[in-house]
């Protein structure tokens, strides 16, 4: 693939073109207790591959780091917005406990990245209103990142604030009119037709002490996805899901410029406590959504449980995250409560067909790594490499949630599944990342993966 000139070797201007790309060579992970970046070689030519290769400890005791992601990507190509003097060097890490971010420089050695600066939560709550920073995702106009909270607060509305692209200064919240919008946790766009798409999981005082149960059953959590108008930072519609779809979490559209269609998911159906997830889709100049998958719970005597599931007696898959592939042929959905990673082709998003699932870890039965060590927790977070031939999750939600649902503890791991051309997957015995009594989050790729980038040319 040719490279612009002057651009981010890493910067792809299409899905197709990110999907030539060498390699991944090292993985970034956020850790927490004590919080820190992990960073892993999966290099399988280096001597130290499938190994911590360093440490990066924070000053803080509190953050509870969770998501983060990079300060520019491919989205610096687009037209409306051209930065070809970016580039895909900076780890935005949010603490969600601490209202604090990290800004980590991978270079000169991005084995051993360092901070350079931090933003105090005093400063996002001054210029923003916001708390709890989440999600980061890198645009055309700044580094974008969702909050959970309002001020200093634990309740909302949480919504999206912007950092500069270059100093990494708090440059304020994005929402003009928010509408109806409460809750906040993911967001993404359709970014060559002006729409973005949050979603909401819950304001601090529904989950930072664990999950509240009688919230739960009383449906006082997200249920609802909005669009908004990406120019005018204006809500635009919201689609509720009914109250009974509790937790409307990770959001997913296609990589594919053109196609305004995307995914979601939803942790819990209080009906029948199935996990499901959703398609969005333009429909006569509205937008509409449906749902394509559910996936059942699994029944299970009560001395099996933990206590906060005794009186359901059954475990219900607790979706927590999902992957869709560079080509949107492939949606990959982690349940951290069944201990299952399930592949779907999603070719016709509209009739998603199951290709294989891989089991590990589980409140219930937990399945061995295939060395035969022991899984605590389930996959949770999952990131896909470029080629979407190598999958690579971890074993920890948030601890005060790993704490009610894995009583026993959980000890972090991050897992390699290796993927054929055509679909199935098959976990890799030889890959294991221990870290001990330290939990691990989400992934990140050196180079870009699955749920970083956006592309503006398809």
């Amino acid at each position: 693939m040719t490279k612009l000139f002057g651009t981010d070797p890493s910067f792809y201007p299409s899905p197709s073109s990110a999907m030539e790309a060498p390699p991944e060579t090292l993985a970034y992970v956020a850790l927490l207790k004590p919080d820190g970046l992990g960073v892993v070689d999966l290099n399988p030519a280096s001597p130290a591959y499938g190994r911590i290769v360093y440490r990066l400890d924070l000053p803080g005791d509190d953050d509870e780091l969770h998501h983060f992601g990079w300060n520019a990507c491919s989205s610096a190509l687009c037209p409306t917005a051209f930065h070809p003097q970016l580039e895909r060097r900076y780890l935005i890490i949010p603490g969600i406990r601490s209202s604090r971010i990290y800004i980590a420089d991978t270079k000169p050695d991005p084995r051993r990245p360092k901070i350079i600066r931090t933003i105090e939560p005093a400063e996002i709550k001054k210029r923003t209103g916001y708390s709890r920073p989440h999600t980061v995702h890198c645009g055309p106009e700044g580094i974008f990142i969702s909050a959970l909270g309002a001020g200093e607060g634990s309740g909302g509305p949480g919504g999206i604030f912007l950092l500069d692209h270059f100093n990494f200064n708090v440059l304020g919240a994005w929402e003009m009119d928010r509408g109806p919008q409460h809750f906040s946790y993911d967001f993404w766009w359709h970014i060559a037709h002006d729409v973005t798409v949050t979603s909401g999981w819950a304001t601090p005082d529904l989950f930072e002490d664990g999950l509240k149960l009688d919230a739960l059953l009383q449906r006082k959590y997200g249920h609802s996805v909005h669009f908004f108008d990406s120019r005018t930072r204006s809500h635009i519609q919201e689609i509720d899901f009914g109250d009974q779809h509790q937790m409307v979490l990770e959001l997913r559209p296609a990589h594919d410029p053109r196609r305004t269609y995307g995914f979601a998911s939803v942790v819990i159906d209080v009906t029948n406590l199935a996990s499901s997830i959703w398609v969005w889709f333009r429909d006569n100049g509205k937008w509409a959504a449906r749902k394509v998958i559910e996936i059942p719970a699994v029944p299970a005597e009560a001395d099996q449980l933990p206590p906060a599931l005794k009186d359901v007696g059954a475990v219900p898959p607790l979706v927590t995250d999902m992957v869709l592939s560079l080509d949107d042929r492939f949606l990959y959905v982690s349940c951290w409560g069944t201990g299952a990673l399930i592949q779907y082709d999603v070719s016709d998003p509209f009739n998603p067909v199951h290709v294989d699932t891989v089991q590990i870890g589980g409140i219930i039965n937990p399945v061995p790594h295939p060395s035969g060590k022991q899984i605590t927790g389930g996959p949770q977070m999952v990131e896909l490499s470029r080629d979407g031939r190598r999958a690579y999750f971890t074993n920890s939600l948030y601890r005060a949630w790993d704490d009610q649902f894995y009583t026993d503890g959980i000890k972090g791991a991050m897992i390699k599944v290796n993927i054929g051309a055509e679909g199935g997957m098959e976990i890799d015995a030889d890959f294991l990342v221990e870290f001990g009594d330290t939990r691990a989050h989400q992934i990140r790729l050196e180079g870009g993966d699955c749920s970083t980038d956006t592309f503006c040319y398809p």
